[in-house]
């Protein structure tokens, strides 16, 4: 997914009092069939919700403006567009479970002629795929669907918001070592050390990300095992990347275990979908 750059002000004793309260809460699993996952991070609150909803809107206007104006924005009657759209229609319906704000959101879908391959959901339901995605990887619908689902899902965890809050706690963590350690000599090693601190979170979120992706595209009538067909695909794709622990994504091979290990809890959403 691709991260907004976006700046939000907190104050110490804020940060403190979220603490203190986190210390407190236990995450506990959303309720009814399917997967079991944690509530969202209560760190997100430390970002309002609204203000980076708002201001993502801003971006993704501008992002599409400036593919417009490059000829690269699908024009709403291209095929493939229409294609992603009327997944995403099947999907989205069921988003509610996992973020009741979702039925506010004004969700758009948008395809970018790129040759990467990449695709992401903003806050707020707005949602880009980049052709080379499909193009590149011949993607089947269900395939696409898996890619969808997993970018609504950072949207609805609310993923944004517990990196940025994790940022800005880790920032302050930063100063006050920094402060405390040789006045703020050493500042630039606990920079590098917060950062491979976070990469955990990370990788936490992509693996939420497929679950959650999972239970959407199966309540939608797509296949689950998809993603293992995609996430082979995507393996195949991308020789030469960074090993496991420096990367903020998991490993292609971990990722199909994962989806394996989750699959019998959506395969019969998929098939009450289909039936």
């Amino acid at each position: 997914m691709r991260m907004l750059n976006l700046t939000f002000k907190t104050s110490t004793a804020s940060v403190i009092a979220l603490l203190c309260l986190a210390c407190n809460v236990h995450a506990s699993d959303v309720p009814s069939d399917g997967v079991s996952v944690g509530k969202p991070s209560i760190f997100r609150n430390l970002v309002p919700a609204k203000q980076l909803e708002q201001q993502a809107s801003l971006q993704y206007a501008d992002m599409l403006q400036q593919a417009s104006s490059q000829h690269a924005l699908a024009p709403d009657k291209y095929p493939q567009a229409i294609r992603l759209r009327n997944i995403a229609a099947k999907i989205i319906p069921y988003s509610g479970k996992f973020n009741p704000r979702a039925s506010q959101w004004q969700w758009e879908v948008n395809l970018i002629g790129s040759k990467q391959l990449n695709a992401f959901c903003m806050p707020g339901g707005k949602i880009v795929v980049y052709s080379g995605l499909i193009d590149s990887l011949k993607l089947t619908d269900d395939e696409i669907a898996i890619v969808l689902a997993h970018e609504i899902a950072h949207a609805l965890r609310e993923h944004a918001r517990e990196r940025m809050a994790k940022g800005e706690l880790t920032q302050l963590g930063i100063s006050l070592l920094g402060q405390k350690f040789g006045d703020g000599r050493y500042t630039g090693l606990f920079q590098a050390g917060g950062s491979l601190l976070t990469l955990k979170f990370s990788r936490s979120d992509e693996t939420d990300a497929d679950i959650v992706g999972l239970e959407l595209s199966s309540r939608a009538g797509y296949d689950p095992r998809a993603g293992i067909t995609l996430w082979r695909k995507m393996t195949a794709n991308n020789h030469g990347a960074p090993p496991q622990w420096l990367s903020t994504h998991p490993s292609g091979q971990n990722r199909e275990k994962e989806i394996q290990r989750h699959l019998p809890e959506v395969i019969p959403l998929y098939e009450r979908a289909k039936s």
